[in-house]
C-alpha cells in the first residue's frame, strides 16, 4: 500500500468547502500549492498529505474523518474499473475472511469496522462508491426497495431477486433466505458481502439470468427485482422456445416483459411478484398481447404509478407492477388496482393494502375493471384511468387556499442604508467560543420505533416529523430553538428554527443550537440560507457544509432585529412556493372541469 493518499481537484474542493474552480485558481496564485504527483494533465493527481498541510498552513482545512480518508486511500489503490472489486475486498476483511489486500490496508479497515461497526463501515464506503458510479450502477432508492418489499411480503419468507445489482432491494426485503443472480461479477460479491454483513443468509450468483438462470426449476415465496430497461440484447433469438413464456413470447423490443415472465416462473404459487417497469411498458402496442393474456388469467393485480428517479434508468416516472401467480382452485380476479402514488410512497402501500384487504381505498388510486381492460390497446397507463383528485371538489378546495395564502403574502419592512462592511466570523469561531454547538444526524438509523424523526424531506417540504426509529445511543434530539439545515448538495431546503422539541434529527442533517444571549438562531438561520443561496448563485456544483459558514459580527439586539426580517423573508419564501404550487393545479382543476361538465361558468 502506498504510504500516501492520491486525491484530484474535486477532492480537494469538497474537503476546502470550495468550488473547483478555486483549486484551479490557488494553483495558478500560489507557489507554494502542491505538484501533482500522478494522474494526466486534464486530471492531475495530488498527495493528500501535501495538500493538507498546505491548507493548513492557508487557514483552510476541514478535518478527514477517518471512513473519508479510508474511501480515498481505496480509490488511489486502484482504478476506477476495478474499484467495484476492492469495495467487495473490503467487506470481506469486515466479514473477518482472506482478502487480496496489503496488511496495512487490512489493519485499517479493521480498525475502522471496530470504531464505526462493520455494518455501518461498509454501508458507508458503498454509499461513496455509488455516489461516484451512479449512472453505472443504477442503485434502486431504498425508499423505493423498502416499498417494493412490503408490498411483496418478502418478510420470513424465502425471496429472489434476479438483477440484484449491488443488493439495495435484497438489504431491505428481511426474508429468512434470500437469493440473487447479476450479470457483473465483481456487483455480485459485493453484494454477498454486504448481505451477509447485516446478518442474512444469502445466495448470490454472477451472470445473466435470462440467457443463464441460476436458479432454473426453484421457487420462492417471493420475487422483487428491478430489471434493466429497454435492452434490445436480451436473448430473444436463443429464447425464442423457452418455457418461461407462458404468456407469450415477449417481442424483440419488450425486454421487461421477459422479466415480467421470468420472475413469474420463479414464485410459488400464491407468490408475489413486485418488478420495476418502465411506463410506457403500460401501453407500448407490442406488448398488448401479453398483457391481456397477464390479465385474462388474473396475474397482473396492481399497477402503481412512482416518481421521476424511483428507476434511474427510466426517463419518466416508473412503475410498480404486481403479480401474483394463480394457484390452483383460485377464482380469477375481475379487476386491478392502480394507483399514481407519485412521491407518497405510504399512499401506494395503503392502497394495495386496503384492496388486498376489501377496504375503502385512499385518494388516488382506483379498481378498475379487467373486462373494461381488454380492448384493442390493452392500454394500462395509470393517468389514463384514475385522476389525482376530483376536479370539482379540487378546484373549489384550492380556489379557497389560494385566496387564503395571498393574503398571507407579507414582506418585512426594509429600507435602503448606505453599503457598510461588516465585521466577520464562522461558525468554527463561535462554535470554539461556545456560542453555538454542532450536532450531526446519524448515518443510519433503525427504522422500527415510536419517536419521530425530522428527514431531509421534511426539512425541504417544511413539515412534521414523518419518520420513525426506536431509542438508541448517539440519537441527537432536537429542542425548542434548534437551528436544522441540510446537509444534502442543491437540496433546495431552508434552514428551519425548530418550534417544537422532542423529534430525533435524521441523516444528511446538521443542527445548530445556539446561547440564545450570544447568537440569534433567526439570525443564524439567514445567514445559512444567504450563503447557500450565494454557492448555487455562483454556480457551484461542490456541497457547500453549513459548518463552514460566515456571517457577520454583531452585537445581540442587532442580531434578533436582522432576524426578524430574515423569519419574514423565509416564511414569504415558503408561501410563495405554496403559491406557485397551487396556482398551477389550479388551472389545470379548472380547465378538466369545465371541459368535462363538473364545472360551469357563473
Amino acid at each position: 500500500m502506498q504510504d500516501d493518499v492520491l486525491v484530484n481537484a474535486v477532492d480537494i474542493a469538497r474537503m476546502a468547502d470550495v468550488g473547483r474552480a478555486a483549486v484551479s485558481n490557488w494553483r495558478k496564485r500560489f507557489d507554494d500549492f502542491p505538484q501533482p504527483v500522478g494522474g494526466t494533465a486534464s486530471s492531475p493527481a495530488f498527495s493528500l498529505s501535501e495538500v493538507e498541510q498546505w491548507l493548513r498552513d492557508h487557514g483552510r482545512y476541514v478535518e478527514v474523518s477517518p471512513l473519508e480518508r479510508l474511501w480515498q486511500r481505496l480509490r488511489s489503490s486502484t482504478d476506477d474499473l476495478r474499484l467495484g472489486e476492492v469495495v467487495a475486498e473490503v467487506g470481506a476483511v469486515l466479514l473477518g475472511e482472506s482478502a487480496r489486500l496489503d496488511d496495512a490496508l487490512t489493519r485499517e479497515i479493521r480498525d475502522i469496522g471496530q470504531a464505526e461497526g462493520v455494518s455501518a463501515a461498509f454501508d458507508g464506503i458503498c454509499e461513496r462508491y455509488v455516489d461516484l458510479h451512479s449512472r453505472r450502477l443504477l442503485a434502486t432508492p431504498p425508499a423505493v426497495a423498502r416499498l417494493m418489499t412490503a408490498i411483496g411480503s418478502t418478510e420470513g419468507g424465502t425471496v429472489l431477486d434476479p438483477a440484484c445489482g449491488i443488493g439495495t432491494i435484497l438489504l431491505e426485503s428481511h426474508g429468512i433466505h434470500i437469493s440473487g443472480q447479476e450479470l457483473n461479477e465483481n456487483a455480485a460479491r459485493l453484494t454477498s458481502v454486504r448481505l451477509r454483513l447485516h446478518g442474512y443468509a444469502a445466495q448470490i450468483e454472477a451472470g445473466d439470468s435470462l440467457r443463464d438462470d441460476a436458479f432454473a426449476g426453484t421457487q420462492f415465496d417471493a420475487v422483487v427485482c428491478n430489471p434493466p430497461f429497454n435492452e434490445r440484447g436480451w436473448g430473444y433469438e436463443e429464447l425464442t422456445s423457452d418455457p418461461r413464456w407462458e404468456f407469450g413470447l415477449p417481442p424483440r423490443g419488450e425486454s421487461e416483459l421477459a422479466w415480467v415472465q421470468h420472475c413469474l416462473a420463479h414464485v410459488k404459487p400464491g407468490g408475489l411478484v413486485v418488478i420495476m417497469m418502465p411506463s410506457v411498458a403500460a401501453g407500448r402496442r407490442p406488448g398488448r398481447r401479453i398483457r391481456g393474456n397477464l390479465l385474462r388469467a388474473g396475474a397482473l393485480r396492481a399497477i402503481i404509478s412512482l416518481f421521476p428517479g424511483a428507476a434511474p434508468a427510466s426517463s419518466g416516472p416508473p412503475d410498480l407492477w404486481v403479480l401474483r401467480k394463480p394457484a390452483q382452485r383460485d377464482e380469477p380476479p375481475s379487476d386491478v388496482l392502480m394507483v399514481n402514488a407519485g412521491e407518497d410512497l405510504a399512499l401506494a402501500e395503503t392502497a394495495w393494502r386496503a384492496y388486498r384487504e376489501k377496504a375503502e381505498l385512499p385518494e388516488n388510486s382506483r379498481v378498475v375493471r379487467i373486462i373494461d381492460l381488454l380492448d384493442e390497446e390493452i392500454d394500462l397507463t395509470t393517468s389514463h384511468r384514475v385522476a389525482t383528485q376530483e376536479p370539482t371538489s379540487g378546484y373549489l378546495v384550492m380556489s379557497d387556499g389560494l385566496s387564503s395564502i395571498v393574503k398571507e403574502l407579507r414582506l418585512p419592512r426594509i429600507v435602503a442604508t448606505p453599503r457598510r462592511d461588516l465585521a466577520m466570523t464562522n461558525l468554527g469561531e463561535l462554535a470554539r467560543a461556545g456560542a453555538v454547538t454542532i450536532m450531526q444526524g446519524p448515518l443510519k438509523l433503525q427504522e422500527d420505533g415510536d419517536l419521530p424523526v425530522l428527514t431531509a424531506k421534511d426539512l425541504l417540504l417544511n413539515r412534521e416529523p414523518t419518520g420513525r426509529t426506536g431509542d438508541a445511543p448517539g440519537l441527537v434530539r432536537i429542542e425548542e430553538g434548534d437551528v436544522i439545515a441540510s446537509l444534502l448538495h442543491s437540496s433546495g431546503a431552508s434552514p428551519r428554527v425548530m418550534s417544537r422539541a422532542g423529534a430525533v434529527l435524521g441523516s444528511q442533517l446538521l443542527l445548530f443550537r445556539t446561547d440564545p444571549e450570544r447568537l440569534d438562531p433567526y439570525f443564524l438561520a439567514g445567514c445559512l440560507r444567504a450563503e447557500s443561496t450565494a454557492a448555487s448563485r455562483h454556480g457551484s456544483t461542490v456541497r457547500r457544509d453549513p459548518r463552514r459558514a460566515s456571517l457577520p459580527r454583531l452585537p445581540i439586539e442587532e442580531q434578533r432585529r436582522y432576524g426578524k426580517a430574515f423569519a419574514q423573508l423565509l416564511v414569504f419564501e415558503d408561501t410563495a412556493r405554496a403559491l406557485r404550487e397551487i396556482s398551477d393545479n389550479l388551472v389545470v382543476a379548472g380547465l378538466d372541469g369545465l371541459l368535462d361538465g363538473s364545472l360551469t361558468p357563473e
